[in-house]
């Protein structure tokens, strides 16, 4: 034996020099040696521990191979190390539901069933499947094309829901009610009077008639009322009626008038507002004023508006904030001819007929008066418990009776003077009405708001033709027609005056804007001279402003009132002349200042017009004062034909032609009688125009 276990041994040796055994030699084997007689015979060993069944092991390390296999693969990793299969690819990845204790907004979406999410689902929908269930007991599944619940229910009943019940079992279930019904009644057992069954006042009535929500309840009938409750409810109706009455009539408040004047009729008996007789324009051009000429002082506050008497200018209206409008004189005496008190508040504007003999008054007392000039009586009284902001009359000679007026309720109402009832309202505008004023033959009108828009009207059509309104525009308290009525200007809260064309379509003339002057927050008057040469408006400042109408330029500003110009007027006939009004109570008129020099025997006026010197002949001598300016009327001895007449010259007629002033050449001065002649001009420098007392 242990010969062959020699044999063995070297065999093994030869092959681990060829093939390196897997396994080192361990101690436990025997030693080969001959000195290991006897054999050693090696038993197997056995183990003290419990055997255990490794089968759920198994399943459990299966189990985790595969849900590797079918892991989805985690969007931030960048590499992968393996080729993932398709359901690896598509598997979605479910977050983390995170704890109350976290804070995150979604752990209020935890539920005790499990994780809240939102599914796109209608109101409706919802209530439908909702009712469905708890009436059948399954519903659709709005994750899955599937219904949960009594699947088997679903199935009988051919997937009804509550909103399509066959009509059979409709009838079915009224037909059941029904029985109900006639079961209570019977169970009654009372017989019932057939005059309780009339009476919808009765118990019995409901019960037979049990059809709305109301059925259960008594209808109330209303008994006699008592002395005082009788007494009460007079009481509160004459009250409320009372409040009512105030609030669309305005605040009452007696109408008076005073005259001012010597007579009311002359010798002839023409009466103190018929104008004169040989009143015309003396020019066809306008001239910007320089000199002021006379100041009328009688309102104890400011004055808000003043307009001169139509197509004459002989009288000029003021509306004051002392409540009072008053008339005063030009051309002769330059007083108060009349006062009218009728507003409780003060007077916001004013407008005469086309004639003069009436005119309208809008108050902060909510109050529109007509009133007759001459007399000072109201003839009218308008109101509809809102502020009036402007009044206006139709233009027309034949719709003279018809009123408008923007009121603070953002309405514009027409009136009918005759018979005072409203004809028309004009209701589109988002703020109070500022202005109305007539365009295109008077068949269409403006108006502004405080809205910041423009909006055109056909007159009597409340519709509107014509929106303008613009991201950059500002509300424009005031506007004015040019006298083409082809433009109008439109004085904007930004310190610009804006030119929209009254023609189609009503656009902005971006050439033409006129600015230098500081009108924010007031709604200062612009207006235009006569001839339309010239632009001019009142500011913050107190300053009157003129721009030449071609060039858009600043021409002249003339400082006028001591707070804020409001407003301006530019004398109908007499063109170089020219009222403001402003918050200091004054009303002041203005002209232009006369030069007169002599050449030989002729005499020239000299003025400044659109910035440059003139100089107008005339050729019969004008008449002098003592420091050798133009005698006005006042100044001057008057024949039967009221033409001026001194010692010093002749009549003055009208100008002839006139002569441009050449720039260059020496200034005239006071010793030089004759000025030079160079190419049949005048040489004289302009000088530095101010307003001065005359």
């Amino acid at each position: 034996m242990g010969l062959l276990q020699c044999y063995k041994d070297t065999d093994m040796e030869e092959g681990d020099d060829d093939v390196a055994s897997p396994h080192p030699p361990t101690t436990s084997e025997p030693d080969p040696s001959p000195d290991s007689y006897p054999v050693r015979i090696s038993l197997p060993s056995k183990s003290a521990a419990p055997k255990v069944d490794d089968t759920m092991l198994s399943l459990t390390v299966a189990g985790q191979a595969d849900s590797l296999v079918h892991k989805p693969i985690d969007p931030t990793q960048c590499l992968v190390s393996f080729n993932p299969t398709y359901d690896q690819l598509w598997t979605p990845i479910v977050p983390l539901i995170p704890t109350p204790k976290t804070g995150s907004p979604k752990a209020s979406a935890i539920h005790k069933l499990g994780f809240v999410e939102n599914a796109n689902i209608g109101s409706f929908v919802f209530d439908e499947q909702y009712n469905i269930f708890y009436k059948f007991g399954y519903a659709a599944d709005p994750s899955e094309n599937n219904y949960v619940g009594d699947v088997e229910g679903f199935k009988n009943n051919d997937g009804i829901t509550v909103y399509n019940i066959l009509q059979s079992e409709q009838k079915k279930k009224r037909k059941l009610e029904k029985k109900k019904e006639m079961l209570e009644e019977s169970e009654g057992g009372d017989q019932v009077d057939a005059d309780e069954v009339e009476n919808p006042a009765t118990e019995t009535w409901l019960m037979k008639n049990r059809k709305s929500p109301w059925s259960g309840k008594k209808e109330w009938v209303q008994g006699g009322l008592t002395d005082e409750q009788k007494k009460y409810t007079e009481e509160h109706a004459k009250k409320k009626g009372e409040k009512d009455g105030e609030r669309e009539k305005g605040e009452a408040h007696v109408d008076k008038t005073t005259f001012h004047g010597k007579e009311e009729k002359d010798y002839q008996g023409r009466s103190w507002i018929a104008p004169p007789k040989d009143a015309k324009a003396s020019n066809d051009h306008c001239y910007i004023p320089k000199r002021l000429v006379h100041t009328w002082s009688g309102h104890t506050k400011g004055v808000s508006a003043i307009r001169f008497f139509p197509k004459h200018g002989h009288l000029i209206l003021s509306a004051g904030m002392d409540t009072k409008v008053k008339i005063w004189d030009v051309f002769n005496s330059g007083k108060c001819m009349r006062t009218y008190m009728g507003h409780g508040k003060a007077v916001r504007d004013i407008w005469f007929s086309n004639d003069g003999s009436k005119f309208l008054s809008a108050g902060y007392d909510k109050n529109i008066k007509y009133w007759d000039t001459e007399t000072g009586q109201v003839i009218s009284t308008f109101s509809t418990g809102k502020i009036p902001y402007v009044v206006r009359l139709n233009p027309d000679e034949d719709k003279q009776n018809v009123l408008l007026a923007g009121m603070s309720d953002k309405k514009i109402v027409q009136w009918d003077i005759n018979s005072g009832q409203i004809t028309q309202e004009y209701d589109q505008h988002l703020g109070a009405v500022n202005t109305i004023t007539f365009v295109d033959n008077n068949r269409r009108f403006v108006t502004s708001s405080d809205d910041k828009s423009l909006r055109v009207w056909e007159y009597g059509i409340p519709v509107v033709i014509k929106y303008l309104s613009e991201p950059h525009m500002h509300s424009m308290p005031a506007i004015s027609l040019h006298p083409n009525s082809n433009w109008l200007a439109c004085q904007s809260l930004d310190n610009q005056i804006f030119i929209y064309s009254t023609r189609e379509r009503f656009q902005l003339n971006k050439k033409k804007k006129f600015a230098g002057h500081i009108v924010a927050g007031y709604a200062c008057q612009v207006n235009f001279s006569p001839d339309g040469w010239f632009v001019m408006s009142g500011d913050g400042e107190g300053r009157c402003w003129f721009w030449d109408w071609k060039s858009c330029k600043v021409v002249r500003t003339l400082k006028c009132h001591e707070g804020v110009c409001i407003g301006a007027e530019w004398h109908p006939l007499e063109q170089s002349k020219v009222a403001t009004c402003g918050w200091d109570g004054l009303i002041k008129y203005c002209k232009r200042e006369h030069k007169v020099v002599q050449y030989g025997t002729k005499w020239y006026d000299l003025t400044q017009y659109a910035g440059r010197l003139l100089a107008e002949e005339v050729p019969k001598g004008p008449t002098l004062d003592d420091d050798g300016s133009l005698v006005s009327e006042k100044g001057s001895t008057l024949d039967e034909e009221r033409s001026m007449v001194s010692d010093k010259g002749p009549t003055l007629t009208e100008m002839e032609f006139v002569l441009t002033l050449v720039e260059e050449g020496p200034t005239l001065t006071e010793a030089e009688s004759v000025p030079t002649l160079v190419e049949g001009g005048l040489m004289l420098a302009e000088e530095e125009l101010t307003l001065s007392e005359g």
